[in-house]
């Protein structure tokens, strides 16, 4: 008798031991002054340390609980957001009780990129002291991931959210806390952002690994990267930990701002950046907005480096990948510093296509003049462009940055002259023009705009 109250005992204190130290815990992005996706069916997911255990949430919004049992350590939950106002607040039960507030229904995008996403206002931008004075926007939250690097996925990331405050503000994105506040003042409601963004990167890294690994060309072009003490290069080591840990979270799009750190490998960056694109949509789920900024012109040191090359390997993807819009930066750039500081216009064009596309404002311009195409008449040739309907305009004294090539690909400065929403170009070298090129090189600057001020992409058409 004594032996089985001993026994009994001593599975008492074993039970009680266990439950003392386990626990119920979700990843960092599922927490206090989360924004989630309203109108959308949403995942809440977690980990127990108990075995098959019971996990049942309550949503505020919601008339009913609901419940899910404990597989191998993981539970999820599929639950429905609407698009009320209202502060709201999820209680997750099991052993113990965790509960998750302030919580708003709104607009969730996904900022990436490297240093001109990364870029702050504690870093200094065009009237970042006014934008941190009176950012005052309870409706807007960040969530910013601190970065790490990883050889294998993570289950999570670094972070929390935070409000959108003075005192917040400049630890942020510029460029995705401007967008964001251009989406929030537009559609008057929350909007939620998430910065996963690392200077100096290159594009691998943030590529499952795998896609680059098993592509003989992509392996290839990685290995021409320099390594950097600063930034990763190695590929899929921040997709592993900075976008891998976010796959249940639900967004409206993305936004995107790299490519200066491919200037050694530009002509991969055909490949590479449309195969982000597309990994990221299957791992994320659906046809996601994703909308990204043109290199800026800059005076790269190395020949080697071929920032033209990138800018119209970007072009290439918006023509190709649909549900894509490109910002263009010929215009607000800085030949001498590689992080222009005029953030503000970058945010507001970014916001034109989600505003335009995503939103469906049909009275909103969301891009400058794009090539369409071109008719050769005699020694002419005459230029079309898409988002110029209502005419071109030049700024500068004359319209610069055209060059024309026969079929020996020698170009030649052009004559270029705007009829309507047209180019007409022309070169006494050039008897049979057969190609254009149109602020095609490290520093070339926009002298063409729209009559809505947003500048002509550089383009090719060889």
């Amino acid at each position: 008798m004594k032996y089985a109250i001993f026994n009994l005992q001593l599975l008492i204190s074993l039970h009680f031991t266990v439950y003392s130290n386990a626990s119920i815990w979700t990843p960092s992005i599922i927490s206090d002054n989360m924004v989630l996706q309203k109108n959308d069916t949403v995942k809440i997911w977690g980990w127990s340390t108990v075995p098959d255990e019971t996990i049942t949430i309550n949503c505020s919004w919601l008339e009913t609980p609901i419940s899910t049992k404990v597989h191998q350590g993981n539970w999820k939950i599929l639950v429905t957001t609407t698009n009320s106002k209202k502060k709201q607040t999820i209680t997750v039960s099991g052993h113990e009780q965790l509960v998750i507030e302030n919580i708003l229904f709104g607009e969730v995008w996904l900022a990436s990129g490297q240093s001109n996403m990364e870029w702050n206002g504690n870093l200094g931008y065009d009237d970042s002291e006014e934008e941190r004075k009176t950012a005052n926007y309870p409706e807007i939250r960040f969530f910013k991931i601190k970065n790490q690097q990883s050889k294998y996925p993570l289950n999570d990331v670094k972070g929390e959210w935070v409000v959108c405050s003075p005192k917040t503000v400049n630890d942020f994105s510029a460029v995705g806390y401007l967008f964001g506040k251009e989406i929030h003042k537009k559609l008057k409601g929350p909007v939620g952002l998430i910065q996963a963004a690392w200077g100096g990167t290159p594009i691998e890294p943030w590529i499952e690994a795998s896609l680059t690994l098993n592509n003989e060309y992509l392996l290839a072009e990685s290995k021409k990267l320099p390594e950097e003490v600063y930034a990763p290069e190695k590929p899929g080591v921040l997709f592993n930990s900075m976008i891998f840990p976010l796959k249940g979270f639900r967004f409206r799009g993305i936004i995107w701002y790299q490519g200066e750190s491919n200037v050694l490998n530009a002509e991969s960056y055909y490949k590479s950046f449309p195969l982000l694109i597309k990994s990221w949509r299957q791992h994320f789920g659906g046809d996601l907005p994703f909308y990204f900024v043109q290199i800026a012109p800059f005076t790269y040191w190395d020949p080697k480096q071929r920032s033209e090359i990138i800018r119209d390997a970007q072009l290439f993807a918006m023509k190709n990948i649909p549900n894509t819009g490109m910002v263009v930066t010929n215009d607000i750039g800085d030949l001498k510093d590689i992080h222009p500081r005029n953030k503000k216009e970058v945010a507001r064009r970014l916001s034109l296509w989600a505003i335009s596309k995503t939103y469906g404002f049909k009275d909103v311009v969301p891009s400058g003049p794009v090539y369409h195409s071109a008719n050769v008449t005699g020694n002419k040739i005459i230029v079309q462009f898409k988002f110029a309907e209502e005419g071109l305009i030049a700024k500068g004294e004359k319209l610069m940055g055209f060059e024309i090539a026969g079929a020996d690909k020698k170009y030649y400065p052009a004559r270029a002259k705007i009829k309507k929403n047209e180019i007409l170009l022309c070169s006494p070298k050039v008897r049979a023009p057969q190609f254009i090129r149109y602020a095609y090189s490290n520093i070339a600057e926009a002298s063409l705009f729209n009559t809505y001020g947003l500048p002509a992409s550089a383009f090719k058409t060889e």
